[in-house]
């Protein structure tokens, strides 16, 4: 009798840790589906003040934007964030030489891509009449795996018919920093880190 009771005891916990499971897994992976991307940011947004590490996103391809782009990581740094920027924690161009086309892209990539899983929070400069292609992607990475996304831009520059950006972009952005003069700007993100966390 007692070893009967055992099996059922052991049947029933089963089957309640089994239906239990399945009820949050579907929660879980239905969240867009059954109330929308709102509750998605939302989840995303419960979890801010839990890590500190940030992927920096944004192009990287002359002095002004390489310049910029260190003066709001060193912002960042200075409100006690962990700061990957490409262009100064990325792969050196001396481990690049003599590299072929498909190994480069293996390389920067899996570095990349690596940071960006490993970050809590991606902040990006969405400046250019589009924002830079490799930096769009590393969002769509931060996005789809729940990390806390944000994104700073001062450029009057815009893509899409009466709107300042691509909902695509914008959408995915718990906050834009928007301001089209540089040092007002910083001065902005530094006034919001004061006051709150990533």
């Amino acid at each position: 009798m007692k070893e009967m009771s055992k099996k059922l005891s052991t049947v029933l916990l089963s089957a309640v840790m089994a239906f239990s499971f399945a009820v949050s897994a579907n929660a879980a992976g239905n969240v867009n589906n059954t109330v929308g991307e709102d509750a998605f940011k939302a989840k995303i947004i419960s979890n801010i003040g839990h890590g500190k590490k940030v992927y920096f996103a944004g192009p990287m391809f002359n002095q002004a934007e390489k310049e910029f782009n260190l003066r709001i990581t060193k912002v960042l740094e200075n409100y006690g964030y962990q700061v990957f920027l490409p262009q100064r924690d990325g792969i050196e161009a001396a481990q690049l030489n003599g590299k072929t086309e498909e190994e480069l892209i293996k390389m920067i990539f899996d570095l990349d891509a690596g940071q960006v899983k490993k970050a809590d929070i991606i902040f990006m400069n969405i400046d250019g009449r589009v924002p830079d292609e490799g930096a769009s992607v590393e969002l769509g990475i931060a996005y789809g795996i729940g990390k806390r996304c944000y994104g700073f831009k001062t450029d009057t520059r815009a893509v899409e018919f009466g709107l300042e950006m691509n909902p695509m972009i914008s959408g995915c952005m718990i906050k834009i920093f928007k301001n089209y003069d540089g040092d007002k700007l910083v001065e902005e993100i530094k006034q919001y880190l004061a006051k709150n966390k990533l």
